[in-house]
């Protein structure tokens, strides 16, 4: 369901999330570095089992959501395959939709990894030895599929075709746009200028820049340049680099990846 590529201080991992489990191998694919199933209860409920939401985290640790609601945090070593569960976090009542850690600057007690849900429910966590929960932010109805983390920043797309901004410290909502007609199912950043690309149904992809005012620390947005994908769901949106001059598109149905 979700591939990333999960950089550390020591070393790069591709991780792959699927219906039985997790899989984690070297970057270029060529060794399994460690795989971890899914249990499947006894009786299965109407509910697919799935993992969802992957981000690395910490320095050393790989953060992987599951349909339960619960994010495992696998425990990297520098080298070798012996990587370890190390800690599940159990905070959510629904399936997690994406994990995402901090990619800028983190101010004085802002959480550094947040994680969402199908309802809509993002916590903020301080990463560490032990994982600390900051805060909750109660979801609204709508499931927040995509969720990225700069400068203490939460940035949250949502089925409803929203993008909230809140303060990773505190929780409080600082902006609401109604950036799509459709939902959103991508969201990415680009960690050297704060901008905010955003991918929806509506076959409409956004670049935005998010930016913090100096003189009164408020939270701003701006929207930089919109694209249409004609007849195409928009299910994928990435910058290509970290200044988020290019970005790459595709669709659902589309087996061509499009770059701007």
């Amino acid at each position: 369901s979700q591939a990333a590529w999960c950089e550390l201080p020591t070393r790069v991992l591709l991780v792959l999330t699927s219906q039985r489990g997790v899989q984690m191998y070297e970057s270029d694919g060529s060794t399994m570095v460690f795989w971890h199933a899914l249990d499947v209860p006894e009786h299965p409920a109407a509910h697919s089992v799935f993992a969802r939401g992957i981000a690395a985290a910490g320095g050393r640790f790989i953060c992987v959501g599951t349909s339960f609601g619960a994010v495992l945090v696998f425990d990297i070593p520098p080298k070798g395959t012996n990587v370890t569960l190390s800690e599940v976090l159990e905070q959510h009542q629904d399936p997690i939709t994406d994990i995402a850690a901090e990619q800028g600057q983190a101010q004085d007690g802002a959480g550094d990894l947040v994680t969402a849900d199908d309802s809509g429910t993002l916590c903020l966590w301080s990463t560490g030895e032990e994982f600390t929960l900051l805060g909750k932010i109660p979801g609204s109805g709508s499931s927040c599929s995509s969720v990225t983390l700069w400068n203490g920043i939460v940035a949250a797309g949502y089925g409803n075709g929203q993008i909230r901004l809140w303060e990773a410290g505190s929780g409080r909502i600082r902006a609401q746009v109604s950036a799509h007609a459709r939902w959103i199912y991508a969201l990415d950043l680009a960690p050297l200028t704060g901008k905010l690309l955003s991918g929806a149904e509506d076959s409409f992809v956004h670049v935005w820049k998010l930016s913090r005012n100096p003189d009164t620390d408020d939270i701003e947005i701006q929207h930089c340049h919109a694209e249409c994908v004609t007849d195409t769901q928009v299910c994928g949106a990435r910058f290509c680099d970290p200044a988020g001059d290019t970005f790459a598109v595709t669709g659902y149905d589309l087996s061509e990846i499009l770059c701007y």
